[in-house]
């Protein structure tokens, strides 16, 4: 590409930032950094197959399933959520909303039509901050 060309393509990035939203730009950079991370998109996650995904927990709730205790995590990778379930859980420490986390496990989709995954293998991220 030409000095003019990427000069140009310069000044269409700026101002394409200066007209998104707060909200877009969040899941732009986090699709940057699920990308640097080596995993996959969650709208890219099919049903029934292995995946890593990483991105940020939303929500963090308690849901009891069957009498027993379920901890439930919304992720967040900027192209869309995938709910987090570990059965027989109450807390985990590190896992609280805002967290950055990668994890490895088998993508289900439940009859809403979201993506889930039970008992993730997961890894805590260090934020960039810290």
């Amino acid at each position: 590409m030409s000095r003019d060309g990427s000069a140009r393509a310069g000044l269409l990035g700026k101002v394409r930032r200066l007209f998104s939203s707060e909200e877009e730009l969040e899941a732009e950079e986090l699709q940057e950094r699920t990308e640097q991370l080596g995993a996959t998109p969650v709208k890219e996650c099919a049903d029934r197959s292995r995946a890593t995904v990483a991105g940020t927990v939303r929500t963090v709730t308690l849901q009891p399933r069957a009498g027993s205790p379920a901890l439930e995590a919304e992720l967040y990778d900027g192209s869309d959520t995938l709910t987090l379930v570990w059965l027989g859980r109450r807390r985990i420490e590190g896992i609280e909303p805002g967290r950055r986390l990668r994890v490895q496990g088998l993508v289900s989709t439940n009859p809403d039509g979201a993506r889930v995954m039970y008992n993730p293998k997961y890894e805590l991220i260090a934020s960039a901050a810290g």
